[in-house]
C-alpha cells in the first residue's frame, strides 16, 4: 500500500476501555477480537490505523503496541490544549512512542490549529530527526491550511495531509473550498466520522444501545428518505446502508477514516472502498442529503477548544 495514496483507514477511538466501547458503541470487544480485525484489515491492504491518546480512554495506542505494528501504518495526534510552550510536542510525542514501542510515527497530524507557527515548528524538528515521516493537520479552515503549508513550504517540508470531520450528510469542507485545496496542492484529505456516529446505518438493524445513539436517535425519522435513497443505490451493487456511505466518500476522492473494532467491519470497509459509483448516484445521494437536511456532529464541532 502506498501511503501516499490510501483507500481508507482503520480507525481505533473506541478500542480499548470496556466501558467507553460500551459507552460509545454499545458494546465492548475483547483483544482477541480486535487482532482478528487487525489481521483482516492487513490481508486487505488497509494498513493505516489512526489513533490517539485518549482514544480508549488512554489504552488504544497502548494496546496497539501490545499487539505488534509490523507491517502497519500509525497514525497518531498532538493535540494542543493551552498556549504553546516550548517542548510540549516533542513530550507529547515521546509518550506516543513508548505506548507503540516504535521509534518513529508514520503519520503525527497538530490535531488543532492553535498557535499554528510554534506546533509545526517543532513537529518539522521532530520530523528531521526521523521520529515523524508524514505532517499534517486536522480540524483546520482552509486558511490555517494555507498558513500551515506556508510555515511547512518555509521549512522545505511538505503537508502530507488535512484530517477533518465529512460525510453524506456534512460536506462543509468541500463547499468551503478545502477539498479542493487538497485537490489542487497533492494534500490528502481524510474523512473523520463518515458514518456520524451511527446514523447512517440501517435503522432496520438491531444494535445495543449506547449514549450516542440516544442522544441522536430522534434524528432517525427525518433521515427516512436518505435510508431509502442509501439502500436503492446499495442494492446496484451488493453494499449496505452503511457501506454506500464509505464508498460516497471515497468516490469523492477522500480518504474514509472508519472505526473497524471486528474483523467483518474491516472487510465491509474495504469491499466499499472499491466500489465504483456512477455520478448519477452520487448525485442523487447528494440531492436527498440536502433535502433531509439533517446534522449530527458540527463540520467544526472541536472550535471551542481553539484558544487564541
Amino acid at each position: 500500500m502506498d501511503i501516499n495514496n490510501p483507500k481508507a483507514v482503520i480507525g481505533a477511538n473506541s478500542w480499548g476501555s470496556a466501558a467507553y466501547g460500551k459507552l460509545l458503541r454499545g458494546s465492548s470487544v475483547d483483544d482477541e477480537t480486535l487482532k482478528q480485525t487487525i489481521a483482516a484489515a492487513k490481508e486487505r491492504d488497509l494498513l493505516i490505523f489512526d489513533l490517539a491518546q485518549d482514544y480508549g480512554l488512554g489504552k488504544a495506542q497502548k494496546m496497539i503496541g501490545e499487539f505488534g505494528t509490523e507491517g502497519i501504518f500509525l497514525s497518531s495526534k498532538f493535540t494542543p490544549t493551552k498556549k504553546y510552550t516550548p517542548g510540549q510536542v516533542r513530550r507529547s510525542l515521546e509518550r506516543d512512542l513508548t505506548e507503540f514501542r516504535r521509534e518513529y510515527v508514520d503519520i503525527y497530524w497538530l490535531h488543532l490549529p492553535m498557535d499554528i507557527e510554534e506546533n509545526l515548528a517543532e513537529t518539522v524538528e521532530l520530523y528531521r530527526e526521523g521520529k515523524i515521516h508524514n505532517i499534517g493537520i486536522s480540524n483546520f479552515t482552509l486558511e490555517e491550511c494555507r498558513t500551515a503549508k506556508s510555515v511547512l513550504d518555509r521549512a522545505g517540508v511538505p503537508l502530507y495531509g488535512v484530517q477533518n470531520h465529512y460525510s453524506l450528510i456534512n460536506r462543509e469542507w468541500e463547499k468551503k473550498g478545502v477539498v479542493q485545496w487538497c485537490k489542487e496542492n497533492g494534500v490528502s484529505f481524510w474523512a473523520w466520522a463518515v458514518l456520524e456516529e451511527g446514523m447512517l446505518t440501517d435503522p432496520r438493524v438491531k444494535t445495543k444501545g449506547s449514549v450516542m445513539k440516544l442522544i441522536f436517535s430522534g434524528k432517525k425519522k427525518k433521515l427516512r428518505p436518505l435510508y431509502a435513497a442509501m439502500n436503492r443505490v446499495g442494492k446496484r451493487h451488493d453494499l449496505t446502508i452503511p457501506q454506500v456511505a464509505e464508498a460516497f466518500v471515497a468516490n469523492k476522492g477522500i480518504v474514509p477514516i472508519c472505526g473497524c473494532r471486528k474483523p467483518y467491519q474491516a472487510e465491509q470497509l474495504y469491499d466499499a472502498v472499491n466500489v465504483r459509483l456512477t455520478a448519477k448516484e452520487m448525485s442523487f445521494l447528494e440531492t436527498v442529503a440536502d433535502k433531509v437536511n439533517v446534522k449530527i456532529l458540527g463540520a467544526d464541532m472541536f472550535r471551542f477548544a481553539v484558544k487564541k
